[in-house]
């Protein structure tokens, strides 16, 4: 039996079932357009998950059908054993950059206490705690000096790392990160998979559609290439080479 109570930095502490991401025979449609067509896979905390494939492929649609942002027309999603909407406090839900309005007016840290809403909610007072943790998620992203500007004066991998201090101070397991390497300079890409690589350390899991074939090894352990239906999923090391990609991405 899960106990509901426990504290959600167990994730990173050990690894069992309950901590497993199972998705079973999903299927997403839009207007009658088969977006995700029986896909199935499984992954667990601590895990860094690429999700590549050309464009339409189905990479978005997978996210927010985990995130409970679309609807399924058929499967399941699993998160600890049970169903993954009465976890949802646990999953956190980046979108691509182009669906942000960087414009509104908000403080990095103010964007920070947001990830606080589902524990709060949004007209309750913060507790000491509350704002520990969001403290917490600003330095280890290395926020600290730009905590009090506003979200459209920051560059684009500044602007990355303060959307994932929301996920941090949300103390969700799992992110869903769409494209998050897009616009990025080198530098900046460069800090970003040092930041995903030391989330996953911690016992989260990552999870990122990702479209430059050249860098999957580097940031991703696992990979799953997908073209509405899972082509192939598995270890990034044994998975992606040149044969693979090619037959992904060929019409």
């Amino acid at each position: 039996m899960v106990d509901h109570s426990q504290n959600n930095h167990d994730c990173c502490d050990h690894h069992s079932a309950h901590h497993e991401l199972e998705i079973k025979g999903l299927c997403v449609s839009y207007k009658g357009l088969m977006a995700l067509d029986h896909v199935s896979l499984a992954t667990s905390c601590g895990n860094r998950l690429a999700l590549v494939g050309p464009n339409g492929a189905g990479k978005s649609t997978l996210l927010k059908a985990i995130a409970g942002l679309v609807k399924r027309s058929c499967g399941t999603i699993h998160w600890r054993g049970t169903s993954v909407k009465k976890w949802s406090r646990e999953f956190a839900y980046l979108p691509q950059r182009e669906e942000i309005d960087w414009n509104f007016p908000v403080t990095v840290r103010g964007l920070a206490e947001m990830g606080r809403y589902p524990h709060t909610g949004m007209f309750k007072k913060f507790s000491k705690a509350d704002a520990e943790v969001v403290d917490n998620a600003i330095e280890s992203l290395e926020l600290e000096n730009l905590q009090h500007k506003q979200i459209r004066e920051l560059s684009g991998g500044q602007q990355q790392r303060a959307f994932l201090a929301r996920a941090i101070s949300q103390e969700a397991h799992v992110l869903l990160l769409d494209e998050p390497f897009t616009g990025l300079d080198p530098n900046a890409s460069e800090l970003l998979s040092k930041l995903i690589h030391k989330l996953s350390s911690q016992g989260r899991l990552i999870m990122a559609s990702h479209h430059d074939m050249n860098t999957v090894k580097d940031i991703f352990n696992q990979t799953l290439m997908i073209k509405q239906q899972v082509v192939n999923f598995g270890d990034t090391a044994e998975l992606v080479n040149p044969q693979k990609i090619k037959e992904l991405f060929s019409t």
